[in-house]
């Protein structure tokens, strides 16, 4: 039995909720799920059919130094990209990166998802960012670590907690959370919002964001020590 069965079968699962949910086409996307204690994480393996897949066909990397820890099959060539944010963003435990189409309409765009309304305000505390492009040597020298860095240095001044996905410029979206299933739902939502706000920008070109109080209401009330939407855990 391996000893990182659990991720494996948690990454497995989630993988599978993105063609379930139509957040991708063909291959194009990845679920990644970490053990912080043991220091890895589990990732799809690069361009395997989703109907085929299996969970021990997961890939466990090093979250330290990207070695392949246990897998016989090559990981998704996005492994340094979540890689990378692991080891930025502390808190999150799981990765996921599509190619869902409203969203990577606004990455192609090079536009933020601008926060219209409380289904956006009730996942995002705010617009969803979007990166810079990346230059000429950093797609040339390391593009898959690049990417990830770009992601943080957009992040320098924005709680990954708050705003749980980005846009990368002319690329595509990636979301993260507490589990596999929770960034697999915040990349749905984040398709969600980019397709409501792309209807409303085409009714309305120069819609404006909710007021702030709205924004901080509907998403401080799903979130934080003070949240009382839904049920207290058991």
């Amino acid at each position: 039995m391996s000893a990182f069965r659990d991720i494996k079968d948690e990454c497995f699962e989630a993988n599978l909720l993105l063609p379930e949910y139509r957040l991708i086409d063909l291959t194009f996307g990845n679920v990644s799920v970490a053990d912080r204690d043991k220091g890895v994480f589990a990732i799809k393996p690069s361009g395997v059919d989703y109907r085929t897949m299996r969970a021990e066909d997961m890939v466990v990397c090093d979250i330290a130094d990207g070695r392949v820890v246990e897998g016989g099959m090559r990981y998704s060539s996005d492994t340094p990209t979540h890689r990378r944010l692991f080891q930025a963003f502390e808190g999150i435990r799981s990765v996921v990166h599509t190619h869902s189409r409203n969203a990577v309409a606004f990455a192609q765009a090079g536009r933020e998802i601008p926060c219209l309304g409380t289904t956006h305000a009730d996942y995002f505390h705010g617009p969803v960012p979007v990166t810079r492009f990346l230059n000429a040597s950093e797609i040339s020298e390391a593009y898959e670590w690049e990417t990830g860095n770009v992601i943080v240095e957009r992040f320098r001044e924005i709680d990954p907690r708050h705003i749980t996905a980005v846009l990368v410029r002319g690329h595509g979206p990636f979301a993260w959370g507490l589990s596999g299933a929770k960034a697999v739902e915040s990349a749905f939502a984040l398709e969600i919002v980019a397709e409501m706000a792309m209807k409303s920008l085409q009714l309305a070109a120069h819609a404006e964001p909710i007021p702030p109080e709205l924004l901080d209401k509907h998403f401080l009330r799903k979130h934080g020590s003070s949240a009382y939407y839904g049920q207290p855990d058991s």
